[in-house]
C-alpha cells in the first residue's frame, strides 16, 4: 500500500480503528500503570536519552522501558511506524514522534488522545509552538519533548581571521564570505547542508522558500496549494546556486544530519546548517573544539531569516494494552519534567520545551543554543499542517532534490509540485 493510500483511509477511520473504543479516548489521567514498555526513538548521539531511561528504571519498580532505535532518517522511521501501525501492533507502547505526525496518525485513529491527561494547567507550562504542534482536531495528541530550530553553525576562528567580526545577515552574504574564507584559509568547503531526498531535504528546501516569502498551503484555506510563486522559484534558484556557485560541494545533494557533521566539525567546512544537537558533538574524537565554533540564527532572503520548526513528541499506541498505555504515560511525564529536560538539554544541546528553563542559569550558561532559541524560534515557520502532509512531503523531496541537483529548473520543480501538491490535498480527509 502506497502512503497515500494509507494516508487516504484517515476519513474512513480504518477497520482496525473501529476496534480501539475507548483506548483511543483521553481518559485514565490517574491510573497506575505497570509492567515493560518499548519506546521507539531514532539516532540520539549523545548518550543523553539512554542514561535518563536507565536511571527510570532504576527508580520504578513497577514499570520497566526499553529504547527501539528506529531509522534516524524521518522517512523511514515512519515507513516502519505505518507498518507496524497497519498490523494493530501494540509492540511499540510508546512513540518518540516528529512534530509533523500527529494531524495524520491521529487522523487514523493510531494514537490516544491525551487532551485529558495532558491538561491545559501542564500544557501552560510548556512554549506554545510545541503544544500546537500536537494538536489537531481541538485534541491533543502528544506531549513536547524538546523542540528545534535550524541554525547556522559557522567557524568564528576563521571568520575572524578573514576580517570578518560577525556572521552573514542574507544568503549573498554568505557565499561571499565563504567564498573569501575558503580562498584565504584554504578550507575545503564553504557551506554544508542537508540536501538529500528525504525530510530533512523537505526542511531546508523550505527554509529557502519561505524566507524568499514563498508558501505552499493558504493560510486560511489548507485545501489550496499556492507554492506556484516567484518566491517559491527565487527561494529554490538561491538554494542550487550555492553549489553553482562552488560553495557547496556537488555532494551535498546526498547529506542528511550524519553526513553534515564530519565535514564542519572535521575541520573542511566554513559554514554548516544543521539542528541544535550538533554543537553537542565538538570536541569529541577527532572534532574541532567548541571554541572554534559559533551559532547564529540562518541568513535572510528577501523576507527575513526563516528557520523550519522541528522537534520531537510523544505519543502513546491506541493499540496497547491500557495498563501498557498507563506505564508509558508514567514515563512520558518523567521524561518531559523540569529536572529530567534540563538533563536532556545540558548533555545534548536539545532545545527543552518547558519555559522555565530558558531562564535556567546552568541551562543558558551550557547550552548556547538555548541562549540564541529565543530569536531562532521566534523566526520558526511550521511544515504544511495536513493530514496527507506525509505524501505532500514525498513529492517535496524528490523536486527539491531535482532542484539542487540541476535535474530540474526551479521553475519546472515548483511547477511541477502545485499539481502534485494540490491533487494530494483534495484527497484529506475533510
Amino acid at each position: 500500500m502506497s502512503r497515500r493510500s494509507f494516508l487516504k483511509m484517515g476519513s474512513a477511520g480504518l477497520a482496525g480503528a473501529a476496534l480501539l473504543g475507548s483506548a483511543a479516548c483521553g481518559g485514565g489521567g490517574g491510573q497506575q500503570g505497570s509492567g515493560e514498555i518499548t519506546v521507539g526513538f531514532g539516532r540520539e548521539t549523545s548518550g543523553a536519552l539512554e542514561d535518563l531511561i536507565n536511571k527510570f528504571n532504576k527508580e520504578n519498580e513497577n514499570v520497566t522501558v526499553t529504547w527501539r532505535r528506529m531509522p534516524s532518517s524521518t522517512s523511514q522511521y515512519f515507513d516502519q511506524l505505518r507498518t507496524e501501525f497497519q498490523a494493530q501492533s501494540a509492540d511499540l507502547t510508546l512513540i518518540g514522534g516528529d512534530v509533523i505526525w500527529p494531524a495524520q496518525f491521529a487522523a487514523n485513529g493510531y494514537i490516544v488522545d491525551l487532551s485529558d491527561r495532558f491538561t491545559e494547567e501542564m500544557r501552560s507550562k510548556f512554549l506554545e509552538g510545541p503544544v500546537l504542534s500536537n494538536t489537531y482536531d481541538d485534541k491533543v495528541w502528544g506531549v513536547p519533548w524538546f523542540t528545534d530550530a535550524g541554525l547556522l553553525y559557522y567557524r568564528a576562528d576563521l571568520l575572524e581571521k578573514s576580517g570578518y567580526s560577525e556572521p552573514p545577515q542574507t544568503w549573498e552574504e554568505l557565499q561571499e564570505m565563504a567564498q573569501q574564507v575558503m580562498q584565504d584559509q584554504n578550507v575545503k568547503f564553504g557551506f554544508i547542508f542537508q540536501g538529500a531526498e528525504y525530510e530533512g531535504g523537505v526542511v531546508d528546501g523550505l527554509e529557502y522558500i519561505n524566507s524568499y516569502g514563498g508558501e505552499v498551503l493558504d493560510p486560511n484555506d489548507a485545501s489550496q496549494v499556492i507554492i506556484d510563486s516567484p518566491n517559491s522559484v527565487e527561494g529554490l534558484a538561491m538554494e542550487r546556486s550555492m553549489i553553482e556557485s562552488g560553495v557547496a560541494p556537488q555532494a551535498v545533494s546526498t547529506y542528511a544530519e550524519p553526513e553534515t557533521e564530519a565535514p564542519f566539525l572535521g575541520g573542511d567546512a566554513v559554514f554548516a546548517r544543521n539542528w541544535p544537537y550538533m554543537y553537542s558533538l565538538a570536541g569529541t574524537g577527532d572534532f574541532i573544539g567548541q571554541d572554534q565554533i559559533a551559532i547564529a540564527p540562518l541568513p535572510a532572503g528577501s523576507a527575513g531569516s526563516v528557520s523550519g520548526l522541528g522537534g520531537w513528541n510523544f505519543f502513546i499506541n491506541a493499540f496497547a494494552p491500557e495498563e501498557s498505555q498507563n506505564a508509558a504515560w508514567e514515563f512520558v511525564q518523567y521524561m518531559v519534567a523540569e529536572k529530567q529536560q534540563k538533563e536532556f538539554a545540558i548533555k545534548g544541546s536539545y532545545l527543552p520545551t518547558l519555559k522555565s528553563l530558558y531562564d535556567d542559569p546552568e541551562v543558558k550558561n551550557s547550552v548556547p543554543t538555548v541562549r540564541l532559541a529565543p530569536e531562532a524560534l521566534a523566526n520558526t515557520v511550521p511544515r504544511p499542517v495536513s493530514p496527507v502532509y506525509s505524501d505532500m512531503s514525498l513529492e517535496m523531496a524528490e523536486q527539491f532534490n531535482a532542484s539542487l541537483k540541476g535535474d530540474a529548473s526551479p521553475e519546472e520543480a515548483i511547477g511541477t509540485l502545485q499539481e502534485q501538491l494540490q491533487s494530494i490535498a483534495e484527497q484529506a480527509p475533510s
